[in-house]
C-alpha cells in the first residue's frame, strides 16, 4: 500500500507541474500526429509508413547490437529518404499547402432557408439532366474561397432555380462545357474552368468532367456534384472522394448532410471544436451538445 500511495502521490505532484503551455503543446502534437495519419490514409500510403517503420526498427537494434556499418548506411538511407519524401508527395503536399493557404471566405453565409431552397433546385435540375443525359459540374462553395476559379468564368449572382440551372448546361449553351459555383445559396458564376486531379487509381469510366470534379475537391473543401453526360449518372465528390450513382433523393440527403449544419459541425475542423471533444465544453466554458447531425 505505502509503494502504492507513493505512486500516486509522485503521479499527482508531476500533474501539478504541468503548465498551460504544456497542454497546448500536447494538444498540438496529437492534432499533427491526427493530420499525419489522416494523410497517410488519405493518399493510400500505409505500406510506405510500414516500410518506413520497419527501417526505424531496424536502425534501432543495429544501434543496439553495434552493427557499426549497417548502422551507417541506415543512418544515410534516412536522411536521404527525408528527401526523398519530400519529391515523393510533392503533389499531395502542394495541394495540402494550397488549400491552407486559400482565403476564407468573409462574405456572410447563407440562412440555412436559401440553402435548403438551392438544395431542392438544384436536386430537381440534376434529376432532369440526368434523365436526359445532360452533362453538368455544379460546385458548392464552402469555406474554402473560391474567387480563382470564378474568375475563369462568367459571373451571374442569380437565384438558384432549376430551369437556370438546366439552361446553363443545356448542350447547345455558350457556358455548358464548364464547372457551375454555387455561393450562399446563390449561383456565383459558370463556365469555369477546375484543376483536373493528377490521381492514376480512377476508373477509366470516368471522364474529364470527373477528373475536374475530383481535382476541384482535393484542393478545396467545396462540395461537388456531377452528372455524365454517357450514362446520366449523378456522382459527389469530396475531399477527393467520389460517391457514384446517386438518387436524387440521395444526392437530397448528402447535401443537407454536407452543407446544412448547425455551428458544432461547421468548426468540425477548428480548435474549438478539438476542445469541445476532448473535454465535453467549448473554449467559453459551455456545455458540449450531446445531439448529433444524422
Amino acid at each position: 500500500m505505502g509503494a502504492l500511495s507513493n505512486s500516486i502521490s509522485g503521479a499527482i505532484n508531476y500533474l501539478l507541474t504541468i503548465r498551460v503551455s504544456d497542454f497546448i503543446d500536447i494538444i498540438i502534437v496529437a492534432y499533427l500526429i491526427y493530420k499525419v495519419i489522416w494523410f497517410l490514409r488519405r493518399t493510400n500510403s500505409f505500406n510506405l509508413a510500414q516500410g518506413l517503420l520497419l527501417l526505424l526498427v531496424v536502425l534501432w537494434l543495429s544501434d543496439i547490437l553495434k552493427l557499426t556499418m549497417i548502422n551507417n548506411l541506415l543512418r544515410k538511407a534516412v536522411e536521404l529518404g527525408l528527401i526523398a519524401l519530400l519529391i515523393l508527395f510533392q503533389p499531395e503536399l502542394r495541394r495540402m499547402l494550397e488549400r491552407m493557404g486559400s482565403g476564407i471566405h468573409s462574405g456572410k453565409a447563407a440562412s440555412s432557408t436559401a440553402m435548403d431552397m438551392a438544395i431542392a433546385q438544384t436536386v430537381l435540375a440534376c434529376g432532369d439532366m440526368s434523365a436526359s443525359r445532360t452533362g453538368a459540374l455544379i460546385i458548392f462553395e464552402r469555406s474554402v474561397n473560391l474567387n480563382n476559379i470564378m474568375s475563369t468564368g462568367t459571373i451571374i449572382n442569380s437565384d438558384t432555380t432549376a430551369e437556370l440551372i438546366k439552361n446553363i448546361f443545356y448542350n447547345k449553351a455558350p457556358l455548358h462545357d464548364g464547372a457551375m459555383i454555387v455561393r450562399n445559396g446563390r449561383i456565383a458564376a459558370a463556365g469555369c474552368v477546375l484543376p483536373l486531379t493528377q490521381s492514376t487509381n480512377l476508373s477509366k469510366e470516368l471522364g474529364m468532367r470527373h477528373r475536374a470534379g475530383i481535382g476541384l475537391s482535393e484542393q478545396s473543401d467545396a462540395v461537388v456534384i456531377i452528372v455524365s453526360e454517357e450514362t446520366g449518372s449523378i456522382s459527389m465528390a469530396i475531399d477527393g472522394m467520389l460517391k457514384r450513382h446517386l438518387s436524387p433523393p440521395m444526392l437530397d440527403k448528402l447535401l443537407h448532410n454536407e452543407l446544412i449544419q448547425d455551428e458544432d459541425e461547421q468548426d468540425k475542423r477548428s480548435f474549438k471544436y478539438i476542445l469541445k471533444k476532448l473535454f465535453g465544453t467549448d473554449i467559453n466554458g459551455d456545455e458540449k451538445n450531446n445531439e448529433k447531425t444524422v
